[in-house]
């Protein structure tokens, strides 16, 4: 009933739109009627209307149909998209195989070159029952990633290959440290304070060791770099500590320590030990270093100062002539000059001190070190200049 009454009242206002009109229209005089009936201006309204709803169906069949091409576009990219995903993964894949291979050769080159500046044999693989199980452990990782990427096994067992190799050369490091910290002891030093004095200044450019991505350093490898700077600075340490005669007399005259002063006859602090000797004598560097001091120093007359690193300093006193130049690079044993009895001197001789950080401490510990551990000293100057190993390398040859 409210449906026909909608209906109803919907006609009544189209007819009430849709009346007959008549127009006057006037021309030379003359008047003319123009009637629109009613029924014209229906039909006319109804054209428009079905002009006008067949031109919305049009346009929508038409945007139907490009939302259903639009998507079917969609879904073949999203396909294209899936097979370029798995083609990268593909290719990503074989990336990181070559990134791992280029690792490892580059790794390979870093163990030569530490092998190459480590001298003397390597241990034997250690046998202990964890040493075993850790072998035994790597051993089965290879196995499975060797079944799980058969491309990459070559590479597992390389890596492997690699690790046991630096875990023999850390045990080696860690051998030699022992030694030259003991060494030092027998000299009356404290290694660990000798090699803080030497330590905290680094610098100079980045040079990535690894051609890959990822650049942290296996757990193995950080503890072989470790040992190795751990050896190399107890032995540069080991080197730097004065142990050659300084010079051919045997012949000492005054002692370290307290003493009657020769001028003043009272007690006094003597720093150093006196070698007596004829005068010209040469004097020779205790150890290598750079000449700190050459001239005349109150007191002592003619004087040479080497500094030799970690806070260990040399002073060769009452020269008659000083051979060498402030600023220059010294060897053990070379001559810096001769023996006299320049400054406060009661006769030809030569005053020898041994200073670390500025204080004098006894001389004695390190002209009379032991043939054990000058040797160890040896081997460590031998491993710290390469081109004198090379030579006599070649020469036992």
């Amino acid at each position: 009933m409210h449906n026909q009454n909608t209906g109803k009242g919907f006609k009544a206002r189209l007819d009430h739109m849709f009346t007959d009109r008549e127009f006057f229209m006037r021309s030379h005089g003359q008047v003319r009627f123009l009637t629109i009936s009613a029924r014209l201006q229906k039909r006319v309204f109804y054209s428009v209307a079905a002009a006008l709803a067949f031109w919305l169906a049009v346009t929508l069949a038409m945007m139907i149909n490009q939302l259903m091409v639009t998507g079917e576009r969609m879904a073949l990219a999203q396909k294209e998209a899936e097979v370029n995903s798995t083609e990268s993964r593909v290719s990503h894949y074989k990336a990181s195989i070559e990134d791992v291979a280029a690792d490892l050769e580059q790794r390979q080159d870093v163990l030569d070159q530490m092998t190459e500046q480590f001298v003397g044999e390597l241990p034997e693989a250690a046998t202990s029952a964890e040493q075993q199980q850790i072998d035994k452990n790597l051993s089965e990782n290879t196995r499975k990633i060797s079944a799980a990427f058969p491309e990459a096994a070559h590479l597992a067992k390389l890596e492997a290959r690699q690790i046991l190799f630096a875990r023999r050369l850390t045990l080696a490091a860690m051998q030699r440290t022992e030694q030259a910290a003991g060494a030092i002891r027998k000299f009356g030093l404290n290694p660990d304070m000798l090699t803080r004095n030497s330590g905290g200044a680094m610098g100079g450019p980045l040079i990535p060791i690894f051609k890959g991505q990822n650049q942290d350093m296996h757990p193995t490898f950080e503890r072989l770099n470790l040992a190795l700077q751990r050896m190399d600075a107890l032995e540069r340490t080991l080197i730097a500590i004065p142990s050659g005669k300084p010079s051919s007399t045997g012949m000492m005259s005054s002692g370290y320590g307290f003493r009657r002063d020769p001028f003043t006859g009272g007690g006094a602090m003597h720093s150093g030990i006196d070698f007596k000797g004829p005068h010209g004598l040469p004097i020779l560097a205790a150890a290598g270093g750079k000449v700190t001091h050459a001239g005349w120093k109150s007191g002592y007359g003619k004087t040479v100062e080497i500094t030799h690193g970690n806070g260990l300093m040399t002073r060769y006193a009452h020269l008659s002539r000083i051979g060498v130049a402030a600023g220059q690079k010294i060897e053990q044993g070379l001559p810096l000059g001769a023996m006299g009895s320049t400054g406060r001197s009661t006769g030809t001789h030569l005053h020898f001190e041994v200073r670390l950080n500025g204080r004098a401490i006894n001389p004695r510990p390190f002209l009379e070190a032991n043939n054990d551990v000058l040797k160890v000293k040896a081997i460590a100057r031998q491993r710290a200049n390469p081109e004198k190993r090379a030579e006599s390398g070649a020469s036992r040859g």
